[in-house]
């Protein structure tokens, strides 16, 4: 049976699960650096459940590397299970989290006239040049 490209216990899913722990630590550290985000829930929300991918890719990262410097992974169905369900919910999680982080900028932005709390740049209307 071929092997299927990003399959758990490919080089490929190790270079996506480095990838996976590296982007999302990125992110927690840059979303970490403004202060202000931390009066909302969603962010908080959003936060944590980056909090929750990072470990989960390291140890998924640790599997894959295991299985290919090794070559050896036992791909039992019940082990397999575990990891797309994990997968899912976190993919799942991560996505409505983001989404409703992204709602709330949007909403605080439109709500308070393009001046958001302390003046966030993004939310300030952009200027022409003339």
């Amino acid at each position: 049976m071929d092997e299927v490209p990003g399959a758990l216990g490919s080089s490929a899913s190790l270079a996506l699960r480095f990838g996976q722990t590296i982007f999302s630590s990125g992110s927690i550290l840059f979303m970490s650096f403004h202060v202000e985000f931390y009066s909302y829930t969603s962010f908080c929300y959003l936060v944590t459940v980056m909090g929750l991918v990072i470990p989960w890719s390291m140890a998924l990262g640790l599997v894959d590397g295991y299985a290919v410097f090794f070559k050896n992974l036992p791909r039992r169905p019940r082990v397999m299970l575990f990891v797309i369900a994990g997968d899912w919910v976190l993919a799942c999680t991560f996505l409505f989290s983001s989404i409703t982080g992204s709602g709330i900028s949007f909403t605080s932005c439109s709500l308070l006239n393009s001046k958001c709390y302390r003046t966030l740049d993004a939310c300030q209307p952009a200027k022409l040049p003339s």
